[in-house]
């Protein structure tokens, strides 16, 4: 009897795992022709999804934590404008040129791997921070100076819905078939003790690279398309910090190192953050802040992890 109550909610999480995804990405694709009126939440939904997410592919399987984040997406956005706009590249090529430059930008900070910890944090975010002021001090007739760059030319919501919801969809596969992988294996090594790892056979240096690229790309995409949703683009919006913060709130809320578990904190967190700033806007900042503290306190593993610590029957389910 007791294998059997274990077993009902085992074979539910293994039905949602397999339909649930599917069937909001569905709904999702819907949203524009039924109820264009939330199609901007949903746009947004799946844009930190795939921040969370990808985020979660070298903090929560490799265990660097990059504070400067936010400088993929800025290089993103950054170069899908500029590359249209300046050089009439159409937008498709304009976007993967920002995913290239993205995973340029990564190679150029791999270096700082060979840290960890709370300096690897810190060298990240210095990095970040530089490279804020280097576009904001750029020649004005290429990055628009502290005006930014505007894409009303070319403003497409629909399609830059739909193309959002393939980025998401995109990552989503990629840290499971990462997270199921070899790589997935080495990475959590690395986590736990590089040096073991390394003792063990593991190229520690390739494998964390390869997380890093991956981690990078979608971001960059990310930035390039959320640049073509909102048709304009400025220094301070780009490189904001707060999104780097939402980004590891919303990730570490789900559950770290797990596939699911970025895309539920980010639709939960999502949700409340939307109902905030449209009640108490000027204390989104503290409310923010406070949900950092009582989520180190009381769920540091997440809510998969959480979950799956007390059901272990789960596990083979919910990753």
């Amino acid at each position: 009897m007791r294998d059997r109550k274990e077993s009902t909610p085992s074979r539910m999480a293994a039905v949602w795992v397999r339909c649930g995804p599917a069937a909001l990405v569905l709904c999702a694709a819907l949203v524009p022709l039924a109820a264009p009126s939330i199609s901007s939440y949903i746009f947004y939904l799946m844009f930190w999804i795939t921040m969370a997410s990808a985020f979660n592919i070298i903090f929560g399987l490799t265990g660097y934590l990059p504070f400067g984040y936010v400088a993929f997406y800025g290089v993103g956005a950054y170069v899908t404008a500029v590359m249209w706009s300046r050089l009439g590249v159409p937008i498709p090529l304009s976007i993967l040129s920002g995913g290239v430059l993205g995973v340029a930008l990564s190679l150029l900070f791999a270096p700082t791997l060979r840290i960890r910890g709370i300096y690897f944090a810190i060298v990240n975010f210095s990095c970040a921070m530089a490279l804020r002021i280097l576009v904001a001090n750029l020649p004005e007739a290429w990055t628009g100076g502290s005006l930014g760059i505007s894409l009303s030319a070319i403003y497409n919501p629909n399609a830059s819905f739909y193309t959002m919801m393939a980025l998401m969809v995109l990552t989503i596969w990629t840290v499971g078939r990462v997270s199921g992988s070899r790589l997935g294996i080495a990475l959590r090594c690395i986590r736990e003790d590089p040096e073991a790892a390394q003792v063990l056979g593991v190229d520690v240096v390739r494998s964390r690279l390869k997380a890093w690229i991956l981690a990078a790309l979608f971001p960059s995409l990310a930035g390039g398309v959320e640049a073509w949703y909102t048709a304009i683009i400025d220094p301070d919006s780009s490189f904001n910090l707060l999104i780097t913060t939402k980004t590891i709130v919303y990730a570490m809320f789900g559950g770290l190192g797990t596939v699911m578990g970025p895309v539920i904190g980010a639709v939960s967190l999502y949700a409340l953050d939307d109902l905030i700033w449209g009640k108490f806007p000027m204390l989104n900042l503290l409310i923010l802040g406070l949900l950092i503290v009582l989520l180190v306190l009381f769920l540091p593993r997440g809510i998969v992890g959480t979950v799956t610590r007390r059901h272990a029957s789960l596990r083979a389910v919910i990753r």
